[in-house]
């Protein structure tokens, strides 16, 4: 007899269940898209590592800096500050008082050697000359005069002694007339000294009469006047000036140097500069002369470095400002690069990738460690990995250096690494008080 239908439903309740009853209904509704997204998460981290592998940064070197050596100019320059000066002037003064009667010339004015300046009145200069020429002609009548009695008593004193040798006159006759003759003598002498006194003041009165005429001791330009047309001008102190003649073809920069940069100097190294509003155009000169005494200014010790530069057009003006560069040491189109690129070859590897920023942080030229011209660079290859590399070094400044042998031009060099960004710590018992601490000893 078959099975009832209640028989059959109680053996299928005893029956073990199928796998798929035994999943929990939570799981059947989210586990197909928790299952897609992990597979995206591995698709996504495999792309990431691959593009990493093949087109991402280096990763050898995480943290350091690097620069790539280029070809350039580079110059090893003293810088200074100067003022531009006539190299040849006068100061064109009076040497007798009186009005400045005549001015013939102006500021800005271009004059010749010898050309007449200016004139002082010359009325009293005049009649100095004239009392001294009609005083000369006096004398001239006076010393006639006594030439004639002297040639009278050297007659009568002639006579006298032919008298006595024939014993035809006294002894008292003949000793008067030589005294008379020895008389007109001195009197004539006197009258010839006058006569050379006078001549000698006529002289001088005549030299102060040309000196009422102010005549150009050089050509050049009328860069300044210090006196006006009608001014009256004594001379009795102090010649005063009348105005200033420059020549401007050449002009004179003197150059204020810090004492620590002088001993760089040498007569004879070129020199150029720059001035304001100049668009940077350079003029060239040579170092002719360092003086030997310093200016104090603001307790700093300066000295004087002059150095000429031509002038035809004129473009430089008497106390411009000029920057001033002298070049110790230059090289053209030479292999650059960053001076914090160099190590010293005694250094240690581990630690001297920043052993010249640290020298230029202290105060000491990072240049003085490769005084033997030798030093080392950290060369990133094509692996990505840095390589030290002995380089020979020529001329270096503050920013670069050149190397003469040992790395070649668009090669990666390694000049410092990356510090991390620490964040600051307070600091136990430090005086200073947090922006959210409790102010008047209150409570929060």
């Amino acid at each position: 007899m078959p099975p009832d239908s209640e028989t059959l439903v109680a053996v299928k309740d005893r029956l073990p269940s199928s796998p798929s009853r035994r999943i929990p209904a939570g799981w059947r509704r989210f586990g197909r898209p928790v299952l897609a997204l992990a597979a995206c998460f591995l698709l996504a981290s495999g792309g990431y590592y691959a593009w990493r592998t093949w087109f991402g940064p280096d990763t050898a070197n995480v943290g350091v800096v690097t620069a790539v050596a280029q070809r350039g100019n580079l110059e090893d320059a003293i810088t200074a500050t100067g003022m531009l000066q006539p190299k040849d002037f006068v100061d064109v003064g009076t040497q007798v008082s009186g009005q400045l009667k005549v001015l013939l010339v102006d500021v800005g004015a271009v004059v010749k050697a010898k050309q007449l300046l200016a004139e002082i009145d010359p009325s009293v200069y005049q009649s100095k000359v004239d009392g001294d020429q009609a005083q000369l002609l006096n004398q001239k009548a006076q010393l006639a005069e006594k030439e004639a009695q002297l040639a009278l008593a050297e007659l009568q004193f002639t006579r006298q002694k032919n008298l006595m040798r024939e014993e035809a006159t006294t002894a008292d006759a003949l000793q008067i007339a030589e005294a008379t003759q020895k008389s007109a003598l001195a009197q004539v002498n006197s009258i010839r000294a006058q006569l050379q006194q006078t001549e000698s003041a006529l002289h001088g009165d005549e030299a102060n009469l040309g000196y009422t005429k102010i005549y150009a001791p050089i050509a050049g330009t009328v860069v300044s006047q210090s006196a006006k047309q009608g001014q009256t001008l004594n001379a009795n102190q102090q010649a005063p000036i009348v105005m200033r003649i420059a020549d401007l073809a050449t002009m004179t920069v003197e150059a204020q140097v810090s004492e620590a940069d002088v001993p760089k100097l040498h007569v004879g190294m070129d020199v150029y500069f720059t001035t304001l509003g100049g668009d940077n155009r350079r003029y060239y000169g040579k170092l002719r002369q360092i003086m030997p005494t310093p200016t104090l200014v603001n307790n700093v010790v300066l000295y004087d470095a002059l150095f000429d530069v031509a002038n035809p057009n004129q473009t430089l003006m008497t106390q411009m400002t000029a920057q001033v560069f002298f070049v110790a040491a230059s090289s053209k189109d030479a292999v650059l690069v960053p001076l914090a690129a160099l190590r010293p070859v005694a250094s240690d590897v581990r630690t001297g990738v920043l052993r010249a920023g640290s020298d230029r942080a202290s105060g000491i030229d990072p240049r003085s460690q490769f005084a033997n011209g030798i030093a080392l660079v950290a060369v990133v290859g094509a692996d990505g990995k840095a390589v030290d590399r002995e380089v020979k070094v020529g001329v270096m400044n503050r920013v670069s250096a050149q190397i003469v042998s040992g790395l070649e031009p668009g090669q990666k060099v390694v000049i410092g690494s990356k510090a991390p960004v620490v964040a600051a710590q307070p600091q136990t018992g430090s005086a200073l008080v947090p922006t959210n601490a409790p102010r008047g000893g209150g409570h929060p």
